[in-house]
Order: C-alpha cells, then structure tokens, then sequence
C-alpha cells in the first residue's frame, strides 16, 4: 500500500462488469463513480429504482461516459434478491467485482419480509444469498474476479449469538449491529477457504474490507427511525468532527476490488487514526473472525435460513 493510494490509483477497469449493492448513496455511490471513471460498467443495485436512477444521473454529470445500469435489490427480501440474480443472468453480462455494501447500522428492531432481524438480515443474509445466486457469474467470467464484503470495525465487539441470532429475547441495536458486521467478515473468509478447495473457482477472490469512519447516512438512519433529535444531532456533530468524507470511505472497498495485491481472505481497511480514516492498507481483523468453527456453522445457518446453497465443499 502506498500512502497516496487513491482512487486515481486503480487500475484502468475498461471491459469489467461491477455490481454495486447500496450504490445510491454514501460509500456505494463513490465507489460507483470512481469504477465508473476508470472505464467499468456499473450495475448499482439499489432497494429503490428511483433513488438508483437518480443517483446513476448524478454520476453521468461528473462522469458523462460513466457506464452504469439500475438494478432494483432489496436485500430484506430474499424474493427480491432472486429477482435481481435473474434479472442480471438474463442480461448475459459477465461479472467481475461484486461488492457487497449496502447496509443498515444501529437501528430500534424491525424484521424482513422473510421474518429475520432487519441487521442480520440485511447487511448478512442478504449478501450471502445474493453472493450464491451470482458465483455462477463469477465462475464463468474469464480471469481473475472478486467478491468483496462491506464490514465494520465494530466488527471487532461482536459475537455471533447462535442461540438468539434475530434479537427475539434480547435486543441491543448495537450489538445486533456488530454480530452482523462480524458474520460478514466470517462470511468472506469462509468464502475464501470453500473457493480455494474448488478447481472450478481458482480464480474467484474473497476480500473483506471496512471504510472507517465515514461521514454517510448510515449512522442518520438509527436515530431518525428511533425519532431522536439529540442523537441525531450528536451523530450529525460527531462525522463533523471525526468522519472522513464518503469518497475516502470508499478507498477500502476500491483497493480490495481491484489492487493487484489483494489476495483472498485479506482485509483492507484506512490506515490512519485508529483505522479510522487514511489511506486504504491491508489489516488483521479481530481474533474471533478467524474462528473457523464458528464460521462453518454460521454457513450451515445461512444456507438453510435463505435457502442458497453454494456448489462448494467445506475445507477439510
């Protein structure tokens, strides 16, 4: 990693397909637009069409040759999710990057259509199953291709809780939160193990990444469900102070998609204050991150609570 890595760094993306999930706004919507820059063509797939069409307008204006497609994904609905793996399949594209972003952060307690707790599901669940529903893509695509999964640090305060997964006898937003940050991490390096036992995907990456602290609406949406004015304007005061703008956030997630250095079951995260922010650097995610067993089982649960199944085996 050198320390002015940015996205003017990355190498020229003319002829991959990327797809984006929560490419409307934040961190997706600056990663959307640097890829578009250096040449990709972009599908950002979005929970609202007209938020993706408005934010593909927006791009086109700094990027006016900026390749882009709206998908419509809602990562709360595994209907949904299938719909989009469909849609894209019958646009005959290939697929290069998929970028795992989108997400909900620290919200009072909801459920998806599918009855899971809405950070679990959302920022976990639907991911691992709209990651199963496009390996095939990844497979087939010639070349190296990568799927790269959106975490957190907080990540690092999290414990996946077998027992109570959805927060039914117990619910703290940000515990909910972090278990879901830290299933995307055991996730990603789970994928790397099971892709790198596979002969057929030798050539499909698995790379997990955080953005640091990020000035996005991520951290508005937890207070404006909660109807709370003083912490919202707490969170508001706290990313004046101490977040980095989205286009840095979004360094991470670019440098993992396509630094020529990136291997799989790495992490990227800023490299500066307290991880916070800087340029984007390889890192060690916490120990429980790396717990194999417990990574495995998570797997085994995700399968049967979405109902996608990887043509994958277990590493021995």
């Amino acid at each position: 990693m050198s320390e002015s890595w940015d996205a003017s760094s990355m190498p020229d993306q003319s002829g991959k397909t990327v797809v984006v999930t929560g490419a409307n706004s934040g961190v997706g919507l600056e990663a959307t637009r640097a890829f578009a820059r250096k040449g990709a063509h972009v599908v950002m797939a979005c929970r609202s069409v007209e938020r993706g069409e408005a934010a593909k307008a927006e791009v086109r204006e700094d990027v006016p040759a900026a390749s882009l497609t709206v998908g419509e994904l809602d990562l709360g609905d595994l209907g949904s999710v299938r719909s989009f793996a469909e849609w894209f399949g019958g646009r005959d594209l290939p697929l290069h990057v998929l970028c795992n972003n989108a997400g909900v952060m620290a919200i009072p307690r909801r459920e998806t259509a599918d009855g899971f707790e809405q950070q679990f599901g959302v920022n976990h669940l639907g991911h691992f199953a709209l990651t199963g529903l496009l390996l095939p893509h990844l497979r087939e695509t010639s070349g190296e291709t990568r799927v790269v999964t959106q975490s957190s640090g907080v990540h690092e305060r999290g414990r996946i809780d077998f027992d109570d997964l959805h927060g039914e006898a117990s619910y703290d937003k940000w515990d909910a939160y972090a278990q879901s940050k830290l299933a995307n991490v055991l996730f990603a390096y789970e994928l790397d193990r099971r892709l790198g036992g596979d002969a057929d995907s030798a050539d499909v990456r698995s790379v997990a990444c955080h953005p640091g602290y990020a000035d996005t609406n991520l951290q508005r949406r937890g207070p404006e469900m909660a109807g709370s004015r003083i912490r919202l304007w707490l969170m508001k005061a706290a990313n004046a102070v101490l977040a980095q703008s989205p286009e840095d956030g979004a360094l991470p997630m670019l440098y993992a998609a396509t630094a020529p250095d990136v291997d799989g079951g790495d992490y990227v995260g800023p490299g500066g204050l307290m991880n916070m922010r800087g340029p984007p650097e390889k890192q060690r995610s916490s120990d429980r991150s790396y717990d194999e067993s417990t990574a495995r089982r998570l797997w085994e649960v995700s399968r049967e609570a979405t109902g996608v199944t990887y043509a994958l085996s277990a590493p021995s």
